[in-house]
């Protein structure tokens, strides 16, 4: 049962640094553009026709937006980052506590430690936006302070780092399924705060994707899938449930703050700053979790739980490792959508993938898919649909001009 997981972790393990590559390449080709002064972009129409808007951002100007396949590129990279990411961990992380581990600090240690991966990719970029800044260092705006920068990954990372933790309760408690089915609430959350925040609209489909997707993990508190691979009480699952619910609107909270940086603090468009984000914010979430871990005691067991993991101590390992890895492979493609688009489509790709992981769970875990559940993924993947029909329509409007 843990062989699946694993090989799935070696594909991904063969490739996704492959993929990063072409990130940086297809990001830099794609950014060129964003470097001119502001009154430059009159000057040559053509580039700033081309020119990337991020979520609000582009209700500031009246430049159409002409998508270039370099963007939907771009684009499609990131979102087969989010999905593949999201899939492979959280699938790893049932089989984790499935085989023994039962450290929620560890668990959720892992969700964002596996930031230092990213370091040599940090300064490859850094060096090609140095020596693309040569010929626009007279068109940069001033940057933030090392005080406002600081501030600004420190909450963010303290948001994370409480999020993760909700998340490895629910994780805990809950059966895969129907761990993954009440995420998809993170959509309403995200569009709840996206509305006071990023000044999203509200329009009908909107209001109906959110509806649905309320109902959606509504309907999952009333049943106890005691004979999943959790064996729990009832009110254990109640904690389950309402934990992931609470990371979920701690999760819509901070990719909605993300974008709102990105807008009014960051200011730039560059995949150097995406991996700004990722790596600081980390790092801040890293070390408050330690200090969870270290002040709970959690710590003086992890020995005894690598003993007796029932795959093995390598297996163990691994298993934790490409947890790891997975989230970071995450945070790429949801941090990259966030600023080539906004924080609610980034949302709306993870959703997406939500309803993946029940039929994997139910594969690789067996866990039971009830009549509940499958009316819960459906009114999901209604929502899901609602969403995107609506910025089906809102790209017809702009490619028309009616907005």
């Amino acid at each position: 049962m843990g062989e699946a997981p694993e090989i799935q972790l070696q594909i991904l393990g063969k490739s996704h640094f492959h993929f990063i590559y072409m990130i940086l390449i297809f990001h830099h080709f794609h950014s060129r553009t964003d470097c001119l002064p502001a009154d430059q972009d009159n000057k040559l129409d053509e580039n700033a026709a081309e020119r990337r808007t991020n979520g609000s951002m582009s209700q500031s100007t009246t430049i159409p937006r002409r998508r270039s396949y370099k963007w939907w590129l771009l684009m499609t990279v990131y979102t087969f980052f989010l999905l593949a990411g999201q899939s492979v961990a959280t699938l790893l992380g049932r089989l984790y506590y499935d085989k023994g581990g039962n450290s929620k600090w560890l668990a959720t240690l892992v969700q964002v430690a596996g930031f230092p991966i990213l370091i040599p990719l940090y300064y490859l970029s850094s060096y090609k936006s140095s020596n693309h800044n040569t010929t626009t260092s007279n068109s940069t705006t001033n940057p933030p302070s090392v005080l406002v920068l600081s501030a600004l990954y420190s909450g963010l990372g303290v948001l994370l780092a409480a999020a993760c933790l909700l998340y490895s309760v629910g994780l805990l408690y809950l059966p895969v399924s129907t761990y993954s089915l009440i995420c998809a609430s993170q959509l309403a959350f995200n569009a709840f705060f996206s509305f006071f925040l990023n000044s999203q609209k509200f329009t009908p489909f909107i209001i109906n994707s959110l509806v649905l997707l309320t109902i959606s993990s509504a309907l999952l508190i009333f049943q106890n899938d005691s004979s999943g691979t959790t064996q729990v009480s009832r009110g254990k699952y109640v904690i389950g449930f309402v934990c992931t619910l609470a990371a979920s609107a701690g999760y819509g909270l901070m990719l909605s703050l993300t974008q709102l940086c990105f807008e009014k603090i960051l200011r730039k468009e560059t995949f150097k700053v995406v991996l700004d984000m990722i790596i600081y914010q980390s790092l801040a979430a890293t070390l408050i979790i330690l200090a969870g871990l270290f002040a709970s005691g959690e710590w003086e067991g992890l020995g005894k739980e690598m003993e007796g993991f029932k795959l093995g101590k390598s297996s163990y390992v691994n298993v934790l490792v490409w947890i790891a890895v997975g989230w970071q492979v995450f945070s790429i493609g949801a941090v990259g959508l966030i600023l080539e688009a906004s924080s609610l489509f980034s949302n709306v790709i993870s959703t997406l993938g939500l309803p993946v992981v029940p039929v994997f769970a139910m594969v690789i875990f067996h866990d039971p898919m009830s009549g509940v559940k499958v009316i819960s993924m459906v009114l999901a993947i209604w929502g899901f649909v609602s969403y995107v029909y609506q910025h089906y329509l809102d790209d017809r409007k702009s490619e028309t001009g009616k907005v």
